[in-house]
């Protein structure tokens, strides 16, 4: 399990134990300890507790005073801000892979063929590579979530640890969508091993999901359609719950950045 070393807490952050706090750390905790065998979906709705918690924390007086301390709120209100991004952009790739899953599912239906035809591989093959496009794009950007600030407190230590949390569900999350595994993958960045170094398989796999059907070859137009269909709706109901999952992390994504904006403004 990864071990976060918290500094010594600020002056307006909470001296006592408080049960908000608890409950974040223990959101946190829990995050740390994810193995291999947790599925992306059990993650996303992990996160959104997390940041249920985080937000009934900002609107702590102590807390709204620590964070009005300085500039660093700026900091975390943009990171807030490329979180939300990404996990909308996340959004439009679970979209655009579950249209594409369905048009496939409703061309083999109405050729009622015994296998798929080329041209209905053929054209989702190319929606494929233009989603995959879009994962690798993504992936990518998440290296802009590097920062190099300077400020040690308690509070800002737990904002930016989950950061790095929604940063690995989402990452794994697009992995998952592409079709790949995850090992073949290892993008990694400074601010997520800040806090995961001694847990490298946190959101690493894929868990109980498999979308590797989802690279669909040419090769499998010779399937007979209805294995094609069975593997098409598995990954459909796949797809539907982690589109559910990612529409209320988003929710609660976007609530902490009110939330944040909240406190800048007064």
């Amino acid at each position: 399990m990864a071990t976060t070393t918290y500094h010594s807490r600020s002056n307006s952050f909470p001296s006592q134990s408080h049960p908000i706090i608890e409950s974040v750390e223990d959101h946190l905790c829990r995050l740390r300890a994810v193995s291999e065998s947790t599925s992306v979906c059990s993650n996303l709705a992990s996160l959104r507790n997390l940041h249920e918690g985080i937000n009934d924390l900002i609107q702590l007086p102590s807390v709204q005073q620590t964070l009005s301390q300085g500039n660093w709120i700026n900091e975390l209100l943009e990171g807030s801000l490329k979180l939300v991004d990404l996990c909308a952009l996340s959004r439009e790739i679970v979209s655009l892979t579950k249209e594409s899953v369905q048009d496939l599912e409703s061309s083999i239906r109405r050729n009622k063929a015994e296998t798929a035809t080329s041209a209905d591989v053929s054209a989702y093959m190319a929606s494929r590579k233009k989603i995959t496009k879009m994962v690798n794009k993504s992936i990518k950007n998440l290296k802009s979530f590097e920062h190099k600030s300077t400020t040690e407190n308690d509070l800002w230590t737990m904002m930016k640890e989950a950061e790095s949390h929604d940063l690995s569900v989402l990452k794994s999350l697009l992995i998952l969508l592409s079709g790949e595994n995850e090992r073949s993958s290892k993008t990694s960045w400074s601010l997520l091993s800040k806090f995961t170094a001694q847990n490298s398989r946190v959101c690493s796999e894929s868990g109980a999901e498999d979308l590797s059907s989802l690279n669909i070859q040419k090769s499998t137009k010779n399937i007979d359609s209805k294995s094609m269909l069975k593997q098409l709706k598995s990954s459909e109901m796949t797809i539907q719950e982690l589109e559910e999952g990612l529409e209320a992390l988003f929710r609660s994504l976007v609530k902490t950045r009110v939330s944040l904006l909240n406190v800048l403004s007064h």
